[in-house]
């Protein structure tokens, strides 16, 4: 009895890491080479953890890495995919695809957030502690496997599975017709003041506006066109009007003033940010990618038909295939253990 005790307790963190290969298989795509990129890129600074020297053990450094690498490598991705965009454009595209929310239903939903280690209660909807798991587990894979193995994991595990490129890049978020809305709900007077037009070096228009409610002063913004310019100072304000409660009390008293009424707002301010990153749809079933020992970087088909502005794509539509749990375990115990 006592020997099979003893089995069982040698067994047990074999079985762990037989798991750990397994799931980490499951969201890559391909197997570790040096499990201990992941492991702490999966350790959140909550639980404490020091090495050997004393030093904090937590996943904070790969994230920063991480962070780095897929600005790089999503800025790569969208630079190639749309030739002729203004770096406006495809600036605005890169921050929709590596934002902290973005990242973190990313996470969520490709089960990394199951496998974060942390003091506190689940992670399953701390977008912040999950999108930064992300970064960090990118930040292992380049350690692990270099630029390139990062770049296939982009393009074959969350492009090709959870991310339309296209829908993401001509979505059009209506600052302009929220902050409107508001306004008219909450009988506010506003109007956008153009404050200057001047040429860039291209000989281009760049136009520059100016919120105005109530004859308080909002944000500005620029751009190539009028409604670029408006688009981008109603997007602003509203940051504004949801950061700073001073901001709506100063409109409201000018309004006070103007009508001799005491009145509050009727309508909550749309947030911006949750607005603009309602992009994740759900995605046919890929087939299993191919063990990337040596990534290729596959370009990205083209879409034989481009999505309207229009389009919808909702976080919550996300789905993923999964694989028998005998097989994975099969899969990493051989290609984990097979060689000593």
């Amino acid at each position: 009895m006592w020997i099979n005790n003893i089995i069982d307790h040698i067994k047990l963190p074999f079985r762990k890491e037989k798991e750990l290969f397994s799931s980490l298989y499951e969201i890559l795509g391909f197997y570790p080479h040096h499990i201990e990129y992941y492991r702490q890129a999966l350790m959140h600074k909550s639980i404490g953890r020091r090495n050997d020297k004393g030093k904090p053990l937590n996943n904070e450094r790969l994230e920063f890495l991480g962070d780095a690498i897929l600005d790089a490598i999503v800025g790569h991705i969208v630079y190639s995919q749309y030739e002729g965009k203004r770096e406006g454009f495809l600036t605005n595209t890169r921050s929709k695809l590596v934002s902290r929310e973005t990242l973190g239903k990313l996470a969520n939903e490709m089960g990394l957030s199951q496998l974060l280690l942390s003091a506190g209660r689940s992670n399953s909807h701390n977008s912040y502690v999950n999108g930064n798991a992300f970064e960090a587990l990118v930040g292992a894979i380049y350690l692990d496997r270099g630029y390139d193995a990062c770049m296939w994991f982009w393009k074959n595990r969350v492009l090709g599975r959870y991310i339309n490129l296209d829908k993401v890049a001509f979505k059009e978020v209506n600052f302009k017709s929220k902050l409107l809305e508001w306004s008219q709900k909450n009988k506010v007077r506003m109007e956008y003041r153009m404050l200057k037009q001047k040429l860039d070096d291209n000989g281009s228009p760049i136009f520059s506006f100016q919120v105005v409610i109530e004859g308080v002063e909002g944000e500005r913004g620029s751009g190539y066109s009028k409604k670029e310019a408006q688009q981008n100072a109603s997007k602003e304000t509203l940051q504004k009007l949801k950061r700073e409660p001073q901001f709506v009390d100063a409109i409201f008293k000018a309004k006070s003033d103007r009508t001799k009424m005491e009145e509050t707002p009727t309508m909550l301010v749309p947030d911006p940010e949750k607005e603009q990153q309602d992009f994740i749809i759900e995605q046919p079933a890929a087939e299993q990618p191919e063990n990337p020992d040596t990534p290729e970087t596959p370009e990205i088909p083209e879409s034989s038909e481009k999505p309207e502005p229009s389009d919808e794509f909702d976080l919550s539509d996300i789905s993923h295939k999964e694989k028998s749990r005998e097989d994975i375990i099969a899969e990493a115990e051989a290609a984990a253990f097979a060689e000593e």
